[in-house]
């Protein structure tokens, strides 16, 4: 009972620093974008730099990540994180320079690192080790929680409060929630393994598999990074859908919270590698519905659709990495994450270049849908190698 206890405590904190790291000082930017080009004067190139040097931070601390293997370094550089989430954010409000800007958003990424990479990778050798499933789909509701409270948030500050004070606002919440993502997580047993750990042996992909496999991760971060950057200001400038931005973010954030439990019961049913294919074709209508469908019923429909399914793709990805390495699951969740962080970077200022000469973000969402019928494809060839590069697994999702 105690110890289940402490599972739900841990659990908490994990979604606890999701909601700080990546809800607060991350996707805060998305639906604060619009009032800080209104506002504060920020330009369309600008503020794809903004997202792309967030998301250079992000891939410094996946990096990072990747080369780390002490368990007690990871917890402390974890709980570092936390602060500099909260202080990158208070940061965005106390300047209208550009450069102090991409500093602050630099840093958000690397605090996002540390919640989605060290945070996770602790929180799953935590539950390998005292015998619970290493489904992450509780931990990850924290992703979609945190995008649906920023833009709850942001619509309901908005009439009162003006860009500058609502990023004060948002660093009173994410002071709130570091208490727990603190206190809430132990420290990590640096023991030896247990005697009953077979199960923590490490089982590495095959180098074709993983090649395949990375390179579909990266489309994934293509499509996964312009709707969740971009959706706010592009469904501002939709036919008849001004000032529904937020609305459009807030659905992403309800399709997200439970999607990571639901992708783990599909995969269970069909496989990791189905399931990921089955989630890539639904992200595509899902990105492409607001643009080519148009009114609010399907830009909302597109936004839940594309919500539940980025992040399911996240958490399936995550947790097939724990298991390839239990002892060490930062290992390949750094390599992925390398892959997810590039296309982070370079598909922001692409959109951003692109907007500027068009004059508008619309046409990122069409780039999005395209990479992500290449990932599509990627993941069905992955089909073809995954019984000779899996030949060793033996703890993967299986069909039943």
């Amino acid at each position: 009972m105690h110890d289940q206890g402490q599972r739900i405590k841990v659990l908490s904190a994990g979604i606890f620093s999701l909601l700080l790291a990546l809800g607060v000082a991350r996707f805060a930017y998305t639906p604060l974008l619009p009032l800080m080009q209104g506002q504060a004067g920020l330009g369309i190139a600008e503020a794809g730099w903004l997202a792309a040097i967030n998301y250079a931070g992000y891939l410094t601390g996946a990096l990072t990540a990747s080369l780390i293997s002490d368990l007690a370094l990871k917890d402390r550089l974890y709980r570092i994180g936390m602060v500099v989430a909260v202080a990158s954010t208070l940061v965005m409000g106390l300047s209208t320079d550009i450069v102090v800007w991409a500093v602050s958003r630099f840093f958000a990424g690397l605090s996002s690192a540390a919640s989605m990479l060290l945070g996770t990778g602790l929180i799953l050798n935590w539950l390998m080790r005292h015998g619970h499933r290493s489904e992450l789909g509780i931990h990850f509701a924290g992703i979609g929680l945190g995008i649906a409270g920023c833009a709850m948030l942001v619509e309901f500050l908005t009439p009162w409060l003006d860009w500058r004070e609502q990023w004060f606002a948002f660093t009173a919440v994410g002071f709130l929630l570091l208490l727990p993502a603190l206190r809430w997580l132990p420290r990590p047993d640096t023991a030896g393994l247990p005697a009953n750990s077979q199960g923590m042996a490490d089982h590495p992909p095959g180098k074709l598999y993983l090649r395949i496999f990375i390179a579909a991760y990266f489309c994934a971060g293509v499509g996964f990074v312009i709707s969740t950057t971009f959706i706010v200001a592009i469904v501002n400038k939709l036919p008849n859908l001004a000032g529904q931005g937020n609305l459009a973010f807030l659905a992403i954030g309800i399709g997200a919270a439970p999607a990571c439990i639901v992708w783990d019961l599909v995969a269970r049913r069909i496989g990791d590698v189905n399931a990921l294919i089955l989630a890539a074709g639904l992200q595509v209508i899902g990105i492409l519905l607001p643009v080519l469908a148009g009114g609010l019923v399907m830009t909302l429909l597109g936004a839940l659709l594309f919500g539940a399914t980025f992040v399911g793709m996240v958490s399936l990805v995550m947790t097939m990495a724990g298991r390839y390495y239990p002892t060490r699951p930062a290992k390949m969740m750094g390599k992925m994450t390398l892959s997810y962080g590039a296309a982070q970077i370079a598909a922001p200022l692409v959109t951003a270049a692109l907007a500027t000469r068009i004059g508008s973000y619309e046409v990122g969402l069409y780039l999005a849908a395209g990479v992500m019928v290449v990932g599509t494809l990627l993941l069905l060839a992955l089909k073809l190698v995954e019984p000779r590069a899996t030949a060793s697994q033996c703890s993967l999702h299986k069909p039943e």
